[in-house]
């Protein structure tokens, strides 16, 4: 068929064709953002889950909702490099600007200002460019929580006296450092108790409630954390099969229940098992056949993609762990059983599972327990292992 009207979008955070199985989040978090503009905040959400499930594209749906609804909006992906401060700075002089611009306020002046003392600690030496003077006592201290309760506190007002709103948009999570973490909840917690229209919310890996926990134990009080998953049966065929029906394309009952098994309804396959196999197929109606040819494309294509960017980042002896997890199945599985498949103790292995916890390709899900991050991963793992195994024979 023709690739140029592929509806199919495999990507990161790239929205599908057709965003199905979210409505209850989407609508919740309308009602939030309106609550927010009318001086009662509430608790905010953090979407988890594996990689690929959709996270990103439902925090993106998010800031549009909020857009709309009248909300300015602050997006920032943290970065492994621990540096929340300087991207917050960014991200807040520009909302800033546009609230001065709009109508210059003392409050705005002041959020700027406060902004102004606050980028004089950025950790990477940058500074914001702006024509005001620090206000000294606020947002100076070289203390994160408070200096960014500051400045949160004053954009929040500056926001409420235009009766607007801010929404901080922090994807990824997982990556800040147990200060920013901390700090942000702080500072929302305080916007929260004063009534403005600032709210925080997040997307990431399922560790992020134990992490949030850790860093205030307040956080499941201000924030809700909705496990995003695969989809069922029903919306998993949807997802494939609406989208090619607005094109004039359909497929058999028996080629949606090959790609809903094949991909264990995983948004992210979903879009990359029918973004290749709408170009395989002579369609207009996509059959079994047509998925047991394209299959092993798939799977070939995520191998040296999808699958192997993430293994080609860890050091030999993090694979290795891998492998052993791998080989005991899908898991979850104990961190004693792991280490025992490599017949070492298991604090021994403990600095190797804190650096695949830290670079994001496992979690634990419960205390002692240890999961991939990346669904089907274990099979992947195995697949490599074998080709490895092979080509050593072949030498």
């Amino acid at each position: 068929m023709d690739e140029l009207e592929n509806p199919y979008r495999p990507g990161a955070g790239t929205q599908p064709p057709a965003l199905i199985g979210r409505d209850s989040y989407i609508d919740h978090f309308g009602v939030l953002m309106r609550r927010a503009l009318r001086g009662t905040p509430g608790k905010s959400v953090m979407p988890i889950g594996l990689r690929g499930v959709g996270k990103t594209v439902l925090l993106n749906r998010f800031v549009e909702i909020a857009e709309q609804e009248g909300l300015s909006v602050a997006f920032i992906e943290a970065p492994e490099t621990h540096d929340l401060r300087s991207l917050l700075a960014r991200a807040l002089r520009k909302i800033l600007l546009q609230f001065d611009a709009r109508r210059p306020s003392a409050k705005a002046l002041r959020a700027l200002r406060v902004l102004k003392s606050f980028q004089i600690n950025l950790p990477d030496g940058s500074a914001v460019s702006l024509d005001f003077d620090a206000l000294a006592g606020l947002g100076d201290s070289g203390v994160l929580a408070d200096d960014l309760t500051d400045l949160l506190v004053a954009a929040g007002e500056a926001a409420a006296e235009r009766e607007a709103g801010i929404l901080i948009a922090v994807d990824e999570v997982q990556y800040l450092s147990a200060d920013e973490l901390g700090a942000a909840i702080t500072a929302v917690h305080r916007t929260t108790q004063l009534n403005l229209p600032v709210v925080l919310v997040g997307a990431g890996l399922p560790q992020i409630p134990g992490l949030a926990g850790d860093a205030k134990s307040y956080a499941e009080r201000l924030f809700e954390f909705p496990a995003i998953g695969s989809l069922s049966a029903g919306d998993a065929a949807a997802a494939l099969t609406v989208p090619a029906g607005e094109l004039g394309v359909s497929f058999t009952q028996e080629a949606v229940a090959a790609l809903v098994e094949a991909t264990a309804g995983y948004p992210y396959f979903l879009q990359e098992w029918g973004y290749h196999l709408w170009n395989r197929s002579e369609g207009p109606v996509i059959k079994l056949g047509d998925v047991e040819n394209a299959t092993p494309f798939v799977i070939d294509h995520l191998d040296r993609n999808f699958f192997l960017v993430r293994l080609d980042r860890l050091t030999p002896k993090e694979k290795e762990y891998l492998a052993a997890m791998a080989a005991l199945g899908p898991g979850p599985h104990r961190s004693g059983d792991i280490a025992a498949a490599l017949g070492v103790k298991v604090e021994s292995v403990a600095p190797r599972r804190s650096g695949l916890i830290a670079k994001g390709m496992i979690y634990s899900p419960a205390h002692g327990d240890t999961a991939f991050t990346v669904p089907l991963f274990d099979e992947f793992m195995m697949r490599a292992r074998g080709g490895q195994r092979s080509s050593s024979s072949r030498d």
